[in-house]
This record gives structure tokens, C-alpha cells and sequence, in this order.
């Protein structure tokens, strides 16, 4: 089937180890981040972790990229890299983008994190929203729907809420390569539908949304993208396998 890739049983068995894995750090990432930590004591919590599953970085070197993970900051979108020079505050909130190869597989997933509990409605509306777009957008991730459908439950969430989506950076097959296709935008894209879903396709589906709007830029470093016109972003991300039935959520912690 053309711009798809179906998997074998025997590579959902791996896929779905790398996938475990990979939650196993988001968790203890959520559980160890502090404020007062910079974003490099993150990215390398984050590398200590992964080397802990038996796994290595998905991200460190991948076309180039410096970290062992995505950390996003405030008005970064996605792609930051970690810093010294920026420490996390309890008003900030924090995405992470990770994933573990392990055993010839790939897991990805992304969270997005606050730190004090009366967050500003906006930012609580932000955060809730754009995670249960991820939630709206799995649903649709069914054999026989298209790719159009979990694009348009994601994009009804973000319409609904008047936030900011982001276009330029969209979802993606994933399973044993990092970036597979099909492609899995999180707005509809007039006239195409993509490929029907069928049993054995994984896919990374995951939201981004701005407080603002949609726009971004990115940083004179090539990586970090920003929103642009300042305001907050966060981002969600599961790694879910198409079935014969209910789509099963890969990156959803199981121990």
C-alpha cells in the first residue's frame, strides 16, 4: 500500500518494548523535573534514563540534532535543546519530546508540564485542550477511517478552544524507523484524505497548539522553533498501533 508502512507481528512485539521504554522515561521525567533545573539538567536526566531501558536516543544526532530530547520551554513549539542558561521557573510550563530505540525499534511520545497547581485559566485551557485533541484525534484511529479523520477530530478540538495550531510540524508513522509515513497533520487538508488506516500501522499522533496564533519561526540554531508571536505552546504526543479493533495506545505505561 503506497505511503503507509504495515508492520509484521514480529516488529509490533519490538515495537511495542521501544514504546514501553520510552513511556517508562516520560514518567520518571514528570516525576524528577523540578524548578530550579535547567534544561540541560533535563537533557541529560533524560540521557541517564534512556540508557537505563537498554535503549539509545531516537533524537541525539538525528540530522544533526545535539540532545537526547526535545525540551521546549514557554513559546517553544518543539525542538529545543538544552541549556544551561535556562532554568526552569515554577510559572514556566515545559514540553518534552522524546523517544528510545531499542532492539531495532522506535517509541515517541511528548508531554507537556506545569509546575504550580493555580496555573492562569488560559494556560490550564491550553494544556487540557491540546491534550484532549490527542485524545479526540486516537479515537479516529481505527481501521477503515483515513488519516483525514483523526486530522479533522484533532483540529475540531483546537477550533473549538480558539487556539493556535500548528501546521508546519505534524504527526508521522513511527515504528522502527523514527519518522515513517504516512504524514498526520493535525488540521484537515482540503482535498486530500490520506491513506486508510489498516491493522499493523503505528503512528505518532501529536498536537501542538499556541495560545496565540499558529505562527512559528525558527531560531538562527536550525532546531528550536518559537512561536511568533510569543505566546505559550504545548504539545502531546502517543505512539498508537491500528488494529482490528480499538486502537492500542503503545505509549501508555502497562506496569
Amino acid at each position: 500500500m503506497s505511503g503507509v508502512v504495515i508492520h509484521t507481528a514480529e516488529e509490533i512485539v519490538r515495537i511495542r518494548i521501544a514504546a514501553q521504554a520510552t513511556a517508562w522515561v516520560r514518567e520518571e521525567l514528570r516525576k524528577q523535573i523540578l524548578p530550579g533545573m535547567s534544561t540541560l539538567d533535563v537533557d541529560r536526566l533524560a540521557g541517564m534514563l534512556i540508557m537505563q531501558t537498554g535503549g539509545t536516543s531516537s533524537f541525539l544526532g538525528y540530522n544533526g540534532f545535539p540532545g537526547n530530547i526535545c525540551v521546549s520551554i514557554n513559546d517553544t513549539v518543539v525542538h529545543g535543546i538544552g541549556s544551561d542558561n535556562v532554568i526552569i521557573g515554577e510559572n514556566d510550563i515545559l514540553s518534552i519530546d522524546l523517544g528510545v530505540t531499542l532492539n531495532g525499534a522506535t517509541g515517541d511520545t511528548a508531554i507537556t508540564l506545569a509546575f504550580r497547581e493555580n496555573l492562569p485559566e488560559e494556560v490550564k485551557n491550553l494544556l487540557h485542550r491540546t491534550e484532549e485533541s490527542l485524545h479526540a484525534g486516537i479515537k479516529q484511529a481505527r481501521k477503515g477511517n483515513f488519516v483525514r479523520n483523526i486530522s479533522a477530530a484533532v483540529e475540531a478540538v483546537g477550533k473549538k478552544a480558539k487556539l493556535g495550531i500548528v501546521r508546519q510540524y505534524v504527526g508521522h508513522g513511527c515504528g522502527i524507523k523514527l519518522h515513517e509515513e504516512p504524514e498526520i497533520p493535525n488540521f484537515v487538508v482540503p482535498g486530500n484524505r490520506g491513506p486508510r488506516l489498516v491493522p499493523g500501522m503505528v503512528l505518532a499522533i501529536e498536537p501542538m497548539f499556541n495560545l496565540g496564533s499558529h505562527q512559528v519561526y525558527i531560531e538562527p540554531d536550525r532546531w528550536t522553533v518559537r512561536t511568533r508571536d510569543g505566546s505559550l505552546s504545548a504539545h502531546f504526543e502517543h505512539q498508537v498501533l491500528i488494529t482490528e479493533n480499538e486502537p492500542e495506545i503503545l505509549t501508555c505505561p502497562k506496569m
